[in-house]
């Protein structure tokens, strides 16, 4: 009996051994699968962008609404979150960009020169914020100078309207006079004496407090060229060039958009569109900023960066001399060749 005894003691010892194990061991099971759950919820911070918008804001069917889509691409293609700001007055400007930053953002970029004094400033209090301007330089270590070749492009609309002038003479209507604006009209000028040397190339430059925002200075302005006898006026006035293309319909004759495609602005008026494809511009910072290669200083973008261009002619290609298109696509490529050489 105690040997029976002896023996039911040992096996409950065992069975108490062999269940605690047993137990232990199931408790890891159940912890490390715990564990591995806990993993795979981890998420991936997602990268952010600001931007500051120009006088004109959105719906300018030009500058703005360009480097707004720019901005939808780097949500749309790289899920990046953006927020932008449309200020009442270029006072508000340097406010906009130090709220952007003061809240972390990865990127931060002010549309268009007359930010350039504002983005100085806030970029050189947040030395560790990576910051883009369009058409204006700023030299610190932390900000892209989104910089454009603009007279390429209207090298190409300037031959297109040299090609389509019957009075042989042409317009420019630029939003204010300074050097960046002056690249638009040169480039214009160069190109429609490129094919058409009886070409005479008439300007003007709009006044006022809202120089980009004003169509109705625009369309004064544009019909004192056609006055003088211009048949295809070209604009780089922003919002103001709204007011050269009604301009340019009333009185039968041609416009020439730009920044933005604003040939449906009114089809068969509006010849084609000199493309600033600022949103090019926008998107390749952004990408460059979440790949890592985010580079500061000059970033130039011209007809070899696809930065610039011209439209399809979606709505104009039946009025086209025949050859003009070929005519075109010929002269982008002899200017990025280098074969043609514009002059500043």
């Amino acid at each position: 009996m105690k040997l029976i005894r002896k023996n039911l003691v040992l096996v409950l010892v065992l069975m108490l051994t062999v269940g605690a194990v047993a137990q232990a061991g199931l408790f890891d099971f159940f912890k490390k699968k715990s564990d591995t759950k806990v993993t795979k919820k981890a998420t991936v911070k997602k990268l952010k962008a600001g931007i500051v918008f120009s006088i004109g804001g959105l719906g300018d069917k030009s500058f703005n609404d360009s480097a707004f889509r720019g901005m939808k691409m780097g949500k749309d293609k790289l899920g990046v979150e953006f927020n932008y700001v449309e200020p009442a007055s270029p006072a508000e400007d340097e406010q906009y960009l130090r709220q952007y930053a003061e809240a972390g953002y990865d990127l931060v970029i002010a549309t268009g020169f007359l930010m350039h004094d504002s983005c100085e400033k806030v970029a050189k209090e947040f030395p560790n914020i990576k910051f883009a301007i369009i058409d204006s330089y700023v030299d610190l270590p932390n900000v892209s100078s989104l910089l454009f070749k603009e007279d390429e492009g209207s090298f190409l609309v300037g031959a297109v309207a040299g090609m389509m002038t019957k009075t042989n003479t042409v317009g420019f209507v630029g939003g204010m006079d300074i050097p960046l604006i002056h690249k638009f009209q040169n480039g214009f000028e160069q190109g429609a004496k490129y094919v058409n040397p009886k070409v005479k190339a008439l300007s003007v430059y709009t006044s006022g407090p809202n120089p980009f925002n004003d169509p109705v200075r625009g369309k004064e302005e544009a019909l004192s060229l056609m006055q003088q006898d211009a048949d295809v006026v070209y604009h780089a006035a922003g919002g103001t060039g709204m007011g050269v293309i009604e301009a340019a319909k009333e009185k039968g004759v041609y416009a020439i958009g730009v920044d933005s495609d604003q040939d449906g602005v009114a089809p068969g008026v509006v010849l084609t569109s000199m493309m600033k494809n600022v949103d090019v511009a926008v998107y390749n910072t952004i990408k460059a900023v979440k790949d890592g290669t985010f580079k500061a200083g000059e970033n130039r973008f011209g007809l070899k960066e696809n930065g610039v261009g011209v439209t399809n002619f979606e709505y104009t290609k039946n009025k086209l001399p025949a050859g003009t298109i070929e005519k075109i696509k010929e002269i982008k490529a002899k200017i990025i060749s280098g074969e043609i050489k514009l002059a500043k």
